[in-house]
């Protein structure tokens, strides 16, 4: 198969890869540098603080975050992609990671335009009506199985590819300490406030991470600093370099979320470095945790509109019984950044092929 010219578009709002906080960034640049490392030649429209091998166009020198540009400001985005539809010629293949902007411009190339879906409206969005509009012209990709399940939407041509991982930024630890861990964007769909409510009611020590942007200031001062003290810490954001010592040290993962999760890479993250995880039954985590064997997946009683809580304590109870090097098979043998390269390769060959 011949080597390719790529095109990958990132959203601005962060480097590739982001210094902290920014899961599909991260994924973008896993992927960017692993084609590279096959031979293709990759370019990147991402900020100028970006970090690559690919040959990189910006047309920022930041992300746009940095600059305290909000995320409900499109314009800069907007350039972004019209800069690389410009260039669309120079291309075998474009690969969009901010919908629907790659739609709204593909029809007018003859680049052929792959779409991946790191994140999805909810159901019932309005939204939906707008991808509808190009789902007989678009090709895309999901992170997960419950994510393709649950889009409302069939489009011209599907596949699924999961999330990979660097492994080797990951290290197992057979022994960590007594405490638990909680780690995301601050938010109520990330589950904080259920981890903080399960640690009270166990007694456990529990230390919280993640970004907190400033929408979810007040709900922070409300809900979750209230509780804070000895047993209940939020140490703040983490970047790359401090995550496997994070989460290897902790006893467990806690992630009790309420919103349906694409994909959630600090699942991931966790179990490659022999850390079981805690989590509701919702969106991709009965894929991405083994229930029993790397962590407990607990149902989410929906129907009568609360959480389980004492699910999640009793998996607390039960999770000495997970066996850390687990965690870490269960994470090599399906979450690695290779596969994840190898399998958006095969999917780049069989759209251009196709139409040829």
């Amino acid at each position: 198969m011949k080597k390719l010219k790529i095109a990958q578009i990132a959203p601005l709002w962060f480097p590739i890869p982001p210094k902290k906080y920014g899961g599909t960034e991260r994924i973008i640049s896993y992927l960017t540098e692993g084609l590279i490392k096959k031979g293709h030649k990759v370019t990147l429209f991402a900020p100028g603080d970006s970090k690559t091998k690919s040959k990189l166009i910006s047309i920022t020198k930041k992300g746009l975050i940095s600059q305290k540009i909000p995320w409900s400001d499109w314009w800069w985005n907007n350039l972004n992609y019209s800069f690389a539809f410009e260039r669309a010629k120079d291309f075998d293949i474009i690969h969009s990671h901010w919908t629907p902007l790659g739609m709204y411009l593909q029809r007018f190339v003859k680049t052929p335009v792959l779409h991946t879906f790191h994140n999805l409206p909810k159901k019932g969005d309005h939204r939906w009506s707008i991808l509808a509009h190009y789902k007989k012209d678009s090709n895309v990709v999901f992170i997960s199985k419950n994510q393709m399940k649950n889009s409302p939407i069939r489009f011209k041509k599907e596949w699924m590819v999961y999330n990979g991982i660097n492994i080797s930024q990951f290290k197992l630890n057979k022994k960590p300490g007594k405490h638990f861990i909680w780690i995301g964007r601050v938010c109520k769909d990330k589950g904080i406030e259920n981890a903080v409510k399960v640690a009270r009611k166990s007694g456990i020590t529990i230390l919280l991470a993640g970004q907190l942007q400033p929408k979810y200031e007040e709900y922070f001062e409300k809900k979750i600093k209230p509780y804070l003290g000895k047993k209940i810490k939020y140490i703040g954001e983490l970047s790359q370099k401090q995550l496997s010592s994070f989460y290897g040290r902790a006893q467990a993962f806690i992630y009790p979320i309420e919103w349906q999760e694409p994909f959630g890479l600090c699942m991931v993250e966790a179990q490659a470095c022999g850390t079981p995880v805690i989590t509701f039954n919702k969106g991709s985590t009965k894929e991405l945790v083994k229930n029993g064997k790397t962590g407990f997946v607990i149902p989410f009683l929906d129907k009568n509109k609360r959480k389980n809580i004492k699910g999640l304590q009793e998996a607390i109870k039960k999770i000495d019984k997970i066996k850390r090097q687990d965690c870490r098979k269960w994470v090599k043998e399906n979450w690695t950044l290779e596969k994840m390269v190898n399998n958006s390769e095969k999917v780049y060959y069989q759209i251009i092929n196709k139409e040829l």
